[in-house]
């Protein structure tokens, strides 16, 4: 590892520590370094709040060494004002005699811009550093700008038998039908908490009455995202009563209740769903179920990565479980549960 892979590595580690609370916005952190020495630090914290490059330049003591240091930044500066002002023009005000970049910004208003911005200020400017780690951490973002819909996680549990649930259509108070074992859950919730938001169907809510949190693992919660074409999910349920953000897709009403936003659309599918996430500016959703649900986006090919936890034992009748085309490309066995990992070939 050279000089500068060693400070954009660091770079990214800050970068991580944005968690969902930059969300829509991407993970970056920045590294300033003069004469070999780490001087300024600095990541973007939180949505609307300053970016990487801001926080780096505020943590430098002595602002006089900016003109003879480089800096590192994950993501191309940007050059439009949004929430806050051009990060570009920070660059060139500051002076910087070099500007290190791991990944060009895919955002059209960014997209090489701010590189312009800064060789045409006479800085030299390196970009591509690190450049495959800076693309895996902001995955979601890519997908965002790139794809037009949120970057989309199918997760799910079933049997060893493949079934993802009981045949409910003789008793609808079968309640819910534990898979995997209490300490997966941990995994499952940590997950929950990296994505801005989680998705399943409404017959998920009447069996099983989900509070759809991250209530076993330190975290944000995720938006909830609910859908009922018809409203048929039981207004007594948690996630109707606990005061959290929940969207419910319908093809009725157009309406906010409290913490409830009802969400109209024409037509009920995966790419109208995804269309609709992306207008509201939600850039990650993991899909949790129900069979039908899931099998939607499979089918459509809307997806990227999936997470399919099998357990030990066995219903020997019941729905079964979706089937994905691809083979895993990692697994792990977490003490009874076997836990896939999948990506999605197709992109």
């Amino acid at each position: 590892m050279n000089l500068d892979e060693k400070y954009m590595l660091r770079a990214l580690q800050l970068a991580k520590s944005g968690g969902i609370s930059v969300a829509p916005n991407p993970l970056v952190g920045a590294v300033i370094v003069h004469n070999q020495q780490i001087i300024g630090e600095g990541y973007h914290q939180k949505y609307g709040e300053a970016h990487a490059e801001v926080n780096a330049v505020n943590s430098v003591k002595d602002k006089s060494l900016l003109s003879e240091s480089t800096i590192y930044v994950t993501l191309e500066p940007c050059s439009h004002f949004g929430k806050t002002p051009p990060c570009a023009d920070l660059l060139v005000h500051s002076q910087f005699k070099r500007v290190v970049i791991a990944q060009i910004d895919p955002f059209s208003e960014v997209a090489g811009r701010g590189i312009e911005k800064l060789k045409n200020a006479g800085i030299q400017v390196d970009c591509g550093i690190l450049e495959s780690e800076a693309k895996e951490l902001n995955k979601r973002f890519i997908t965002f700008h790139t794809k037009k819909r949120p970057f989309i996680t199918l997760k799910w549990a079933q049997t060893k038998d493949g079934f993802i649930d009981r045949d409910r259509s003789q008793d609808k108070e079968i309640g819910i039908n534990w898979i995997s074992q209490p300490e997966t859950q941990v995994i499952t919730h940590q997950m929950r908490s990296t994505e801005q938001a989680i998705l399943v169907g409404w017959k998920t809510i009447q069996n099983d009455n989900p509070s759809l949190t991250t209530r076993v693992f330190t975290g944000p919660n995720p938006i909830r995202i609910i859908i009922d074409p018809n409203l048929k999910a039981p207004k007594n349920a948690t996630i109707f009563t606990d005061g959290l953000k929940t969207v419910v897709f319908n093809k009725t009403e157009e309406k906010t209740i409290n913490s409830i936003q009802y969400v109209r659309l024409e037509s009920i599918d995966s790419k109208s769903i995804l269309r609709k996430l992306h207008e509201l500016q939600i850039n990650s959703v993991i899909i949790e179920g129900g069979a039908f649900t899931l099998t939607q986006f499979i089918d459509s090919s809307n997806w990227d990565e999936a997470l399919i936890i099998v357990g030990e034992n066995q219903f020997k009748t019941g729905i079964k479980a979706p089937i994905l085309p691809q083979i895993p490309y990692k697994s792990i066995q977490f003490g009874k549960d076997k836990i896939n990992y999948f990506k999605n070939s197709a992109f």
